[in-house]
Formats: structure tokens, C-alpha cells, sequence
């Protein structure tokens, strides 16, 4: 048995693999989130209690040794711990906004463009590091505490192990990783004023770090990898390696990913460049703030249950009747395929007629507009595959092939977990069968007709969005 880890944002799952690639089981545990006032936090021991949960009840349901295990989670945010790997306070959430004022002052002084151009990352409220800065000016004691500023897998891979405190490429990507070098980049530091924190930077372990468990959660002695994060680990689980073929994962973050051999760090400062296992490989990443929980959102909001959602896109028509949505519901604004810290969502074209299926499907076809941005930015040339939990909608998958305009290779199940464990063989010299282990699940074709529609409704969609812009830096 293969298991793959993945600490999510409002979700903690573990799943078990055979030599095929076949998933066995997954067991999972929701994790939550502590907002207030643009802050957004998570209680690290509870995360941790939940990846231990998990493993226990994933190793009762299958029984077999496990021959190994992958780690990967949730990026960025600041994860900060003592010598033993215990919280020095809660965890600052990617979806954090509190640093939003610096972000805006790097924008306006040129700080933020001078990072880009030296590491391919565009810096957002929620990456270490505004938050590490933020914590600096107000929380000084925490970082004085600390013994290192970590991402969230490699909290629980120090847990997990006792292993000493690292990271690995793909997470140290952003903000401070040279990704020619694949070391940090010291003159990045010092423009953030952080060059007297720098100790909290934890080592970046190239290839990624192994060690094995003590007993928590998996077996005692069972061989572990920690890396890489959760966006590269759903590339490999998703076959996404070639150059030009992309990743759209519509999760809690709308996240596109292009493969790509070429490092450009010209043109707007967006998204970051993701170092991976191979040099001179990267992914072009667009991390948009808010998927899936836009459309939580919504439907929260109108009462109607994830059940229903199939059945009001299926009932409403493309366009729904004039109402459009703006998705970028994050409260750190939005930080790709471009950074606004101030930008918020927009919901137009409502009359006492509309529906809630207008709507449901006008949210969706936001977040389908945001999508084709974040990928028209990233460079995709080649094959599209998608994956996370959006797929579990058949009737959002064709909406989203249609305002795409290409084909959607479908990739089911634990992508990111799947990935975790394939990186983890080839750290280990497993040798398993990639191709077969992410086959798509399906593939789904665009109707030509919609599809012209909505490359209309695209164009339009990047008009209102350009005006958007524009009053959120007023």
C-alpha cells in the first residue's frame, strides 16, 4: 500500500494506492478556518490531530504494510514553530489579508516588481513574505519564539518524523527562492526587511526531504517524503509534465498551472514561477484567491444545497439572463493572473426575475472567465487536464469545457495525494508507472456553438474587470 497526505485548507485526507495507481480508500476530516476582519487563521494542533485521524482510520480500513507514504498540503501562508515543532501561535492562512497595506506600498515603491524580476513570484497578503513582515512590525515576540517560519506539510512532516525543520523547492518558490539558483535569494530578503529574520527561513531540501515516522498516525519506521506542495503534487498526479500542457484545479483556490522549460520574468508581475524536482522545469502558476468557495458562497447565501447545482446549470442558459459575476470574493482581493489587494467581487444584471439558478450559473461562469485569464496568462499551448473538487459536477465541467473553448481531460479522485506519493517513489527509486497511475477519468469535449458565446462573453468579461481594477485603486 502507497498512502498520499494532503493537508488542505478546509480539508485533511489520506489516501491508500495499490502498485496500479488504483485508489483504495481515503479517509478525511474537516479542518477549519478562524476569520475576523480580514485575518484568517487555522489552530495548528487541530490540523495536525487531523492528518494523525486520518492515517489511523485510513491504515484500520486497509489493512496491507504500507510501503510508503507522500506528504503535500496547502501553500504558503506562515506556519511558525518551536524547537519541537509545536505552534508558536495560530497559523497565518494563505487567504490572510492583513498584510495588504504592505503589498500595496511594495506596489507603489517598486519593491514588489523588484522581487518579481528576481525570483518570478508576485508577493500577496497571504505569502510569508507580507505576513512575515507583518508579524515583525506587530507580533515581534512570536518570530523571537520561533525556530522557523514553515509551510503547513512541513510542520506536519516535522511532526510526523522529528525530522529537523526544512522545505523543499516548489514551496520556498515564493517569496524568496532564486529559481535559477534553487537557493534564496539574500537581496530579497533584505528589500522586505526581514535580513534580521532570516534564521526563520527553513532549508530548502533538494530533492525533498525523507525520513521515516515515529508512530503517529502510520506505523513506526514507515518511509516518508515531504513534497512538494499541493499545486506541483496534482501536476504529477495528473500527468501535467510536458511542456505547454496545463493544470486547471478548481478547488477552494481557482489554481492554473503551465509546465514550461522557460523562465520569463518579463511582462506583469503575476502568479510565480514553481520550482520543481527536475532543474530547469518549472510551472507558470496562476493561483487565482477564490474557486470553489465562491461558489460556496453563493450558494450559502441562496439556500441551495450542492446537490441542486447540476440541475439549475442544466435549467439555466448560457449568459443567465444578463446576470454576471465578478468571483473575486477572497478579502485579500486577488492575486492572479494579476495583484489587486483591494479588488472585491461584483454581481451585476440582478432584477426582482432573477433566479437562483442565474444565479449559480453566472458565479460559475465567473470563475470559468477567471480560469481562461489565469491560463491565457500561464501560456497553455498543449492538453488541459483538470482536477479537485469541482469535477464532481458533470454539468460544471462542460460549462467550463464550453467557456474554455478546448477539451478537459478529467483526472478524478485524490490528484494531489496521488502526486505526493509519486514524487515520493521517485525520491525513493520506486519505480511505478506514471502514465497509468493519472490515466483521465474522461475527457470532455466543448459544443462549438456555446463556445463561441462565450469567448464573446469573455472579452466582455476582461472589459469589466479592467473597470474593476480601477476602483479598487481609486
Amino acid at each position: 500500500m502507497y498512502v498520499g497526505i494532503d493537508v488542505g485548507t478546509s480539508m485533511v485526507k489520506a489516501a491508500a494506492f495499490d502498485g496500479t495507481g488504483r485508489e483504495r480508500a481515503v479517509a478525511a476530516r474537516p479542518v477549519g478556518l478562524a476569520l475576523h476582519g480580514g485575518v484568517v487563521e487555522q489552530d495548528m494542533e487541530k490540523v495536525y490531530a487531523a492528518v494523525v485521524a486520518v492515517l489511523e482510520e485510513l491504515t484500520r480500513r486497509v489493512p496491507e504494510p504500507v510501503e510508503l507514504a507522500g506528504l503535500t498540503g496547502q501553500g504558503d501562508g506562515v506556519w511558525l514553530v518551536d524547537g519541537e515543532g509545536r505552534p508558536v501561535r495560530p497559523a497565518a492562512s494563505w487567504m490572510d489579508g492583513r498584510a495588504h497595506e504592505l503589498v500595496g506600498r511594495w506596489l507603489a515603491d517598486g519593491t514588489f516588481e523588484t522581487v518579481f524580476r528576481r525570483t518570478g513570484s508576485a508577493m500577496f497578503p497571504g505569502c510569508p513574505g507580507p505576513l512575515l513582515a507583518w508579524l515583525d512590525r506587530h507580533e515581534p515576540k512570536a518570530l523571537d519564539t520561533a525556530e522557523a517560519a514553515l509551510y503547513c506539510k512541513d510542520m506536519v512532516f516535522r511532526r510526523l518524523t522529528g525530522a529537523p525543520a526544512t522545505t523543499d523547492v516548489s514551496d520556498a518558490s515564493m517569496p524568496f527562492l532564486d529559481p535559477r539558483t534553487r537557493t534564496y535569494d539574500n537581496r530579497v530578503v533584505e528589500l522586505l526587511g526581514l535580513t534580521h529574520r532570516r534564521r526563520l527561513l527553513a532549508p530548502v531540501s533538494d530533492p525533498v526531504a525523507t525520513a521515516e515516522t515515529r508512530g503517529e498516525g502510520l506505523p513506526a519506521g514507515t518511509r516518508i517524503a515531504n513534497g512538494p506542495y499541493d499545486l506541483p503534487a496534482c501536476a504529477l498526479g495528473a500527468g501535467v509534465t510536458a511542456p505547454g500542457d496545463g493544470l486547471l484545479i478548481v478547488g477552494t483556490c481557482l489554481a492554473s498551472l503551465v509546465a514550461t522549460t522557460e523562465l520569463d520574468l518579463s511582462g506583469e508581475p503575476a502568479g510565480l514561477y514553481i520550482s520543481t524536482d527536475r532543474p530547469g522545469h518549472w510551472l507558470r502558476a496562476m493561483p487565482a484567491m477564490v474557486g470553489t468557495a465562491a461558489l460556496d458562497w453563493v450558494l450559502s447565501t441562496t439556500g441551495v444545497p450542492h446537490a441542486e447545482v447540476d440541475g439549475l446549470l442544466a435549467d439555466t442558459p448560457p449568459g443567465a439572463h444578463g446576470v454576471r459575476v465578478l468571483p473575486y470574493f477572497a478579502p485579500s482581493g486577488e492575486r492572479a493572473p494579476f495583484v489587486e489587494p483591494r479588488l472585491r467581487a461584483e454581481l451585476t444584471g440582478v432584477s426582482l426575475e432573477s433566479s437562483k439558478g442565474d444565479l449559480v450559473r453566472a458565479t460559475c461562469e465567473g470563475i470559468g472567465y477567471a480560469a481562461r485569464h489565469c491560463l491565457d496568462a500561464a501560456g497553455l499551448t498543449g492538453s488541459l487536464a483538470v482536477c479537485g473538487g469541482g469535477t464532481r459536477s458533470a454539468a460544471w465541467m462542460r460549462l467550463l469545457a464550453d467557456v474554455l473553448g478546448r477539451p478537459l481531460r478529467v483526472v478524478e479522485g485524490e490528484v494531489g495525494a496521488r502526486g505526493a506519493v509519486l514524487a515520493a517513489a521517485e525520491r525513493y527509486g520506486i519505480p511505478l508507472d506514471a502514465k497509468a497511475w493519472t490515466e483521465p477519468t474522461a475527457v470532455v469535449e466543448p459544443d462549438p456553438g456555446r463556445a463561441a458565446y462565450y469567448a464573446k462573453g469573455y472579452r466582455e468579461h476582461l472589459t469589466r474587470l479592467d473597470q474593476a481594477r480601477a476602483r479598487a485603486r481609486a
